[in-house]
């Protein structure tokens, strides 16, 4: 279950997403992310969640690596699983060129390289504490052992590539990938057959955690029209474009899942049925509270089946 999005409403945020997390856990979910805004930062957000609410895995969903240099990264990461016993996963991806440019001032330069030594980076400081890299887009040189006590150094790293080139470098350095707007043909077809190869010969087949856009509701019509609305931003992003075409979707809402349990439930089963290992659900940030419920009782059913 991806967490839910900042409410303006609810008073303070951190105590949002603890409630949260523990009504969603008493329902059955085994698990919580955070997405990265402009605003509340997923890592500590996860950290302080997965103290609060020991029975659930808790990770981001993911953070870029731009503008964060990967020491950092390491660093929040490390403190992270040390505060939930092991139970934080780190997902990294891109996110988007125009944010990297104009907002943040960070260059877009070489970004499969850039991933690479990135993961290079993380892996060093995870299981060795030190690190020395020059790389051509990044350089970490720590002049301090750089463990966290309590933190497992095996920390779960997963990258949110959907492309053959952050595929394959996912597949040999990470753990996994988390896709977004990829229906369960394009599991079936591209992703999962990408992933299997790129990890080829590594101890643990690859996670496929996929996040599906998903509200258990009685009014589908106006949260797919809701979804057109609010995430038309994606249908002009490169990688989201790329793979909403691979499914045959005309844009964001064509893969949205709303209905009622039963409808929801069918299509969230056709994801694990394309060879998904986990399955994220997210309502996007528009449910109603009653809508919340529906839907994280029927994830927590689902978890449990």
């Amino acid at each position: 279950m991806l967490g839910p999005a900042t409410d303006p409403v609810v008073g303070n945020a951190l105590d949002y997403f603890k409630d949260s997390a523990r009504e969603a856990a008493g329902y059955g979910v085994r698990s919580f992310w955070f997405a990265q805004g402009f605003e509340h930062d997923a890592v500590m957000s996860a950290a302080l969640v997965g103290q609060a609410v020991p029975e659930l895995e808790v990770g981001t969903a993911v953070t870029p690596i731009y503008p964060r240099h990967p020491m950092l990264l390491a660093s929040q990461t490390q403190t992270a699983q040390a505060a939930t016993h092991g139970r934080f996963t780190l997902a990294i991806g891109f996110a988007v060129k125009a944010w990297a440019d104009n907002i943040y001032g960070t260059p877009w330069d070489r970004p499969i390289r850039h991933l690479r030594e990135y993961l290079e980076i993380l892996h060093s400081l995870f299981h060795e504490g030190t690190v020395d890299v020059q790389g051509e887009t990044v350089q970490a040189r720590s002049l301090f052992p750089g463990k966290v006590p309590g933190a497992d150094p095996a920390v779960p790293v997963i990258v949110a590539a959907m492309g053959p080139q952050a595929m394959r470098v996912a597949g040999e350095l990470a753990d996994g990938t988390m896709p977004f707007l990829a229906t369960p043909k394009v599991l079936t077809d591209f992703i999962v057959p990408a992933m299997t190869k790129a990890a080829a010969g590594r101890l643990k087949p690859p996670r496929i955690m996929v996040i599906v856009p998903a509200i258990v509701t009685a009014d589908p019509d106006r949260k797919r029209a809701t979804m057109k609305r609010v995430m038309a931003i994606y249908n002009d992003i490169p990688s989201y474009r790329t793979v909403m075409d691979r499914g045959g979707a005309s844009g964001p809402e064509d893969v949205g899942v709303f209905g009622d349990e039963e409808f929801v439930a069918q299509r969230i089963r056709s994801y694990f049925d394309a060879g998904a290992t986990d399955v994220i659900v997210s309502d996007m940030g528009f449910a109603k509270p009653e809508e919340h419920k529906r839907t994280w009782q029927l994830a927590g059913e689902l978890a449990q089946s």
